[in-house]
């Protein structure tokens, strides 16, 4: 690595110099943290941080090198990397490339040697807003002009861009349940998920009808994660709504959670921060029973109108740093939805039974069942 300079630039004004990691050039998000201490090839191809510049608040991000069997999606989806140490060399015998090699293979811009804790500490009282990251240009006015003039996540619909083209079908077509994936920006492991517990996956892109996903034939219906405001797609919850109609067993993951959400008229809302990270507590309340998990989301359900729609949502999981809603089911429906990623990759499995509760509901219908 050369110690070509870099600098960030926050919308507030607040500048940070570094070195330059990755590819040479221009990168504009929204910066945001992650506090995972494992797991980054992983974070970095996750659909959901698409447009967002990530804060890595792990020292050493690269050490163990980039092996393919550990990407989320078909390519790199963060806009550009922050960290302390950008550790090239690597020693680990399964990987494939150094994280300098694959960034630049993937035109992704970084910067390091910043105090990372500085940034966190001024995000985390300022909240979430755009940045700009170079290693090419060194004109502040410039990258105020070019940072003005970017779009704010509020308001953002980016799932459109992360999603599949075309349907496509995964696993054994001689398998005992079939589920129709919305593909707002899922992550490979969830539909490994369903693979392994003997499932025929079809996954169709965002603004896929409900009159295409029902030729399917589905059991199940599935509402993925993904990246940007939920309350900018109305396209997906007027599918969402058509979804309930049909009244099979559904399940949504963070952005298929506020999807979800909207569709029986529960507003969501742009959070101050977001939670980002594989250590967040979560309080089960139908077992009473704590969960570590995995979460990349920075907005939310909100919990002032739950309460008034008690007749309609039941809430099932909260958070318990602050509060907020980490799960729903809809009341006189088969649906439920988590705020936070059960599938993990990177993160703990606390929560993993909760595919089989998806996957027992299906059961159960398809066995003529009644579930409350």
């Amino acid at each position: 690595m050369s110690d070509q300079r870099a600098i960030l630039l926050l919308a507030d004004g607040t500048t940070y110099h570094g070195k330059a990691a990755g590819k040479i050039g221009t990168t504009i998000g929204e910066i945001c943290f992650n506090t995972g201490m494992t797991g980054y090839q992983e974070i970095f191809t996750d659909p959901s941080y698409f447009g967002q510049l990530l804060v890595a608040t792990n020292a050493h991000i690269g050490n163990y090198g980039i092996s393919d069997s550990e990407i989320e999606s078909d390519s790199v989806k963060i806009a550009g990397l922050i960290c302390k140490n950008f550790t090239v060399p690597y020693s680990r015998q399964q990987a494939q490339s150094s994280i300098q090699e694959y960034f630049e293979k993937e035109g992704v811009v970084g910067i390091s040697d910043v105090d990372t804790r500085a940034i966190v500490r001024h995000i985390r009282d300022k909240g979430a807003m755009n940045a700009i990251i170079s290693s090419e240009n060194f004109d502040l006015e410039d990258l105020k002009q070019q940072l003005g003039a970017a779009p704010n996540m509020e308001g953002l619909e980016l799932s459109s861009r992360v999603t599949t083209k075309e349907a496509y079908t995964m696993g054994d077509p001689n398998a005992s349940i079939k589920i129709a994936v919305l593909d707002l920006g899922t992550k490979k492991n969830i539909l490994r998920n369903f693979l392994s517990r003997d499932c025929y996956v079809k996954v169709f892109p965002a603004r896929a009808g409900i009159e295409e996903i029902n030729a399917f034939g589905a059991d199940g219906l599935f509402i993925s994660n993904g990246p940007g405001d939920p309350g900018a797609m109305d396209y997906a919850v007027h599918t969402a709504q058509a979804m309930l109609a049909e009244d099979k067993p559904m399940f949504g993951i963070c952005l298929g959670h506020q999807i979800l959400a909207r569709a029986v008229g529960i507003p969501t809302y742009k959070m101050h921060n977001g939670h980002r990270g594989i250590n967040h507590p979560v309080f089960n309340l139908l077992t009473g029973k704590s969960e570590i998990t995995s979460q990349n989301h920075g907005f939310g359900v909100s919990p002032e109108e739950i309460e008034k729609n008690l007749d309609i949502v039941e809430v099932t999981h909260r958070n318990l740093n602050d509060d907020t809603i980490e799960g729903i089911r809809i009341l006189g429906k088969p649906a439920f939805s988590v705020q936070y990623h059960p599938e993990a990759s990177p993160g703990p499995h606390d929560a993993a039974y909760l595919f089989d509760q998806f996957v027992d509901s299906i059961k159960e219908r398809m066995n003529g069942g009644v579930r409350d």
